[in-house]
């Protein structure tokens, strides 16, 4: 299969087929996880062919492709990908009504971070 030329995680989509090592389809990619300010891979989030959410990491990643990403695991391997482990947080506060004195308060009050976790 013609799985297009090797990109970047920056644009690679959702919807792309994912391979096992042995050439067996594993999934489709649902979403990247990175960190693009500071040009950081984490993995990929994907759906399994029972369309439940499980995560690679980077280093299990051989190659990514237009039309294909390629594990360095086998089949049966891939199919014992954990589920994601963490939600991604929600913060409570909106960055754009924040002030100086605010941030400066919440600087000095939460340990360093600006924003608090929202439940």
């Amino acid at each position: 299969m013609d799985e297009g030329l090797p990109i970047s995680y920056e644009v690679l989509g959702a919807g792309v087929p994912v391979f096992s090592s042995d050439g067996q389809r594993v999934g489709t990619v649902g979403s990247v996880l990175s960190a693009p300010e500071e040009d950081i891979f984490h993995g990929l989030l994907i759906y399994n062919d029972a369309k439940e959410l499980r995560f690679v990491e980077a280093s299990s990643i051989a190659s990514l492709h237009e039309r294909g990403v390629d594990l360095r695991l086998d089949a049966a391997a891939a199919r014992e990908l954990p589920p994601p482990e963490h939600r991604a947080p929600v913060f409570s506060e909106d960055p754009a009504e924040m002030n100086k004195w605010q941030h400066w308060v919440h600087k000095l009050t939460r340990g360093g971070y600006d924003w608090k976790r929202g439940s």
